[in-house]
């Protein structure tokens, strides 16, 4: 028996001297000895404990930890000083830290750190406790709840710091330093000393030189945050944040992160074998891509699947970026009979990254699935023309990207080039509809769907982003069913109406298909594994458990002209919003957590594309499809139309339903529906029949009207004035581009001394 535990004893130890390997550099040797009944000794040979702060300030700060290139070599190091961007100086003195690792962070922000693991010297009430203090953490609107926006020390004196038990022998290279988060309060640490330690009773601060080192942390506002990076890690399980300066008019407050490489832990042999090891079992590329990597991974998965898949451009970023999209079908480019169509839409504000990865993962994995055979992908891809667009703030994605996951703060990037929210953007379709309604008359009805673009928004010098102008045009031309808009920042799916009547700043607002719209919902977050998890904790401040992590958004909070609204408006399409994560911009090493815990999701949310009832319309004498043709659902005040084929899709849950169709210059027709349980559409076909040319010539002798869809000509009138606007506006910016970039080429360029 002793052979057999000092077997699998070196077994393990050749898994975890793997591990350690990837730290050679600093971690000069592990020696391990083991006799007959398994003890062990591991002895790191560390650099000396005494940790320094940060490199001088370099290009490579901006980019995504994790990446190569974040280091100096020889840097000088007496004092540590951070410029206004949050990244170092160090000036006066040397160390050698071209050996350190980039190490992730440890996961405060991503809430991977426990909040058993923070601990205090003290707290100013338990909203504002150590588990708070993690970096980008959002407080609610009001102070004094339990979710305030920070760390507060309830002392102002050094003696104050914050703890993070790291559970395991760590290699730390770092700290990210915000202030508070909070409408009301104004409060940030701007000096601060690190502690380590081994046993969290003896702790040993980290030396500049001689000198206890001292690291600069926020600047004159909370939001931005600042990095440290040590030039020496050194390993501990504990690490300590001790406050020495702050806002002179404020108090300790503070988020962070701490950036660590794990290690094998000397004291737990069995670690590799009890540790439930993340990320995920497809082999897909887990990164985060910018504008030109995100181009070469479309043009991959085009050229390894080129028979079901297409790339095309919906239009241009205000910067000139391309709005790429690829169509995943069993025949690309071209609309099917019958076949219905769903789009994800991610990247709307371009620092929520998780949407943005997910649909590049989407497109891979579907590509290789496909290939192999699966049963579940392939029937998908031959009944659904899938259209997945992966960013549609791209301006804004390259802005978050430039500064890095934990760098990036919680809104940079967010908003337009020419700072726009774009989930704000879209016309404001429903307090038309609400104001006409309260005007209706027995003689006067207004519309319920396919509202048309109101004319201030269709002109040249209306305040609308050319990313809103290409998506609502794409909208236009297919005709989607289903859709999905990819957000983060929360854990939680919003569905329509966004906006609240009346201006209400929070008011349960639900549209005639509110069961069906609650259904989806639940379909995304009953599988999302994050979401269904009972034992999650909260992200921000607000417990979306109590509503099943579904809810409308209306009542969460009003967003007038919102892209959902407008799409279940205007269009036949509907679309509900999915707040993906807690965290907008997690680093790359979560990414693998991230998709495993939404795949499942993003394939059975597609797949309720097939629910309700799917036919065509069509003339009785001649047998072609009628297009517009209006689809009407008894008791539901939201009708549909047919597409440009006659075919048309309407989403139900099950149950006996009444449909009417009519179309202008035609009898309506009618016929009751039955809606199954199954994952299937159920066929409901209309053959409709003119109106006779003798019976329009009697009602016109009587001085009566014709029914005409005004309507449905309005809405085609200012769509044309919208896109006529809109190239106009395109060609004004590519000829300003082109001069800009005519005047660059002409300036005589500065001198530089050969190498």
């Amino acid at each position: 028996m002793a052979k057999i535990l000092c077997v699998l004893s070196a077994i393990v130890f050749v898994v975890k001297t793997d591990d350690v390997s990837e730290f050679n550099a600093t971690i000069t040797a592990v020696n391990i000895t083991l006799n007959s009944t398994v003890n062990r000794t591991i002895a790191f040979k560390t650099p000396p404990f005494s940790l320094f702060s940060t490199t001088t300030t370099t290009k490579a700060n901006k980019t995504v930890l994790g990446k190569k290139n974040m280091r100096k070599k020889n840097v000088d190091v007496k004092r540590i000083d951070q410029d206004e961007d949050g990244k170092h100086e160090t000036k006066n003195g040397t160390a050698d830290v071209n050996k350190a690792p980039d190490c992730p962070p440890l996961g405060l922000k991503s809430l991977r750190v426990d909040d058993s693991q923070f601990q205090a010297s003290s707290y100013l009430r338990m909203g504002l406790g150590p588990h708070r203090a993690r970096l980008n953490i959002q407080s609610g609107i009001e102070d004094g709840d339990m979710y305030d926006g920070a760390w507060c020390a309830k002392y102002e004196d050094q003696h104050q710091w914050l703890q993070v038990d790291a559970l395991r022998p760590t290699l730390f290279t770092g700290v990210i330093l915000q202030g508070r988060n909070s409408i009301w309060s104004w409060d940030w640490v701007e000096t601060y000393k690190v502690q380590l330690s081994n046993d969290s009773e003896t702790w040993k601060t980290c030396m500049n030189g001689t000198e206890e080192a001292v690291f600069v942390g926020s600047r004159n506002e909370p939001e931005t945050p600042y990095l440290a990076l040590f030039p020496q890690p050194a390993v501990a399980r504990w690490i300590r944040i001790n406050p020495q300066t702050w806002y002179w008019n404020g108090t300790i407050c503070l988020r962070a992160e701490v950036l660590g490489c794990p290690l094998p832990d000397p004291d737990n042999v069995w670690q590799h074998l009890s540790e439930k090891l993340p990320g995920s079992k497809d082999n897909l590329d887990f990164r985060h891509h910018n504008y030109k990597e995100m181009r070469k991974l479309m043009k991959a998965v085009n050229e390894d699947c080129p028979r079901i898949t297409r790339i095309y451009t919906i239009g241009k970023s205000y910067t000139g970026l391309k709005l790429y999209a690829m169509e995943i079908s069993d025949n690309p480019g071209k609309h099917e009979l019958g076949e219905p169509e769903f789009r994800y839409v991610a990247g709307m504000h371009g620092n929520e990254v998780v949407g943005r990865e997910l649909v590049l993962n989407l497109m891979q994995y579907i590509c290789r699935e496909f290939r192999r055979g699966n049963p579940r992908i392939v029937r998908l891809v031959t009944s659904t023309r899938i259209h997945l667009l992966p960013s549609m703030n791209p301006d804004g994605y390259e802005t978050a990207f430039e500064r890095g996951s934990e760098l990036a703060g919680w809104a940079l990037g967010r908003y337009s080039y020419e700072w726009v929210d774009m989930n704000h953007n879209f016309p404001d379709l429903n307090n038309i509809m609400w104001d006409a309604k309260e005007n209706d008359t027995e003689t006067v009805k207004t519309a319920n769907h396919y509202i048309p673009i109101p004319e201030y928004y269709t002109k040249e010098d209306a305040f609308v982003t050319p990313e809103t102008r290409a998506v609502i045009s794409w909208m236009q031309d297919i005709p989607f069913v289903l859709s999905a808009n990819l957000h983060g920042g929360e854990l939680v799916v919003t569905y329509p109406f966004d906006c609240t009547r009346d201006w209400a700043p929070q008011e349960n607002t639900p549209t005639a298909d509110d069961s069906f719209f609650r259904w989806l919902a639940t379909v995304y977050a009953s599988t999302n594994l994050v979401m269904a998890n009972p034992d999650r904790r909260i992200c921000h401040s607000e417990d979306f458990q109590q509503h099943n992590n579904i809810i409308n958004g209306g009542a969460w909070h009003t967003v007038p002209g919102s892209m959902n609204d407008f799409s279940y408006m205007h269009t036949n399409c509907f679309e509900v919003t999915v707040e993906l994560s807690c965290d907008k911009f997690p680093h790359a090493s979560e990414l693998p957590t991230e998709w495993e815990n939404n795949k499942e999701s993003l394939l059975v949310y597609m797949e309720q594309v097939h629910r309700g009832i799917k036919g065509v319309v069509r003339d009785k004498m001649t047998k072609k499809g009628i297009a517009d043709a209006i689809v009407k659902v008894e008791d539901l005040d939201h009708d549909i139309r047919s597409a440009a084929d006659g075919d048309y899709w309407r989403l139900l849950n099950p149950g006996e339903y009444k449909v009417t169709v009519w179309a202008e210059g035609y009898f309506p027709s009618m016929r009751r529906c039955s809606v199954g349980t199954e994952a299937r559409p159920t066929i409901c076909d209309f053959i409709l029949i003119k109106t006779p040319r003798q019976r329009m010539n009697g009602i016109l002798a009587k001085g009566g009207r014709l029914p005409q869809d005004l309507q449905l000509k309005l809405r085609a009138m200012r769509l044309r004035k919208l896109r006529v606007s809109t190239k106009a506006i395109n060609q004004r910016r590519e000829r300003s581009r082109k001069a800009r970039g005519t005047r660059s080429a002409r300036a005589p360029r500065p001198l530089t001394p050969l190498a």
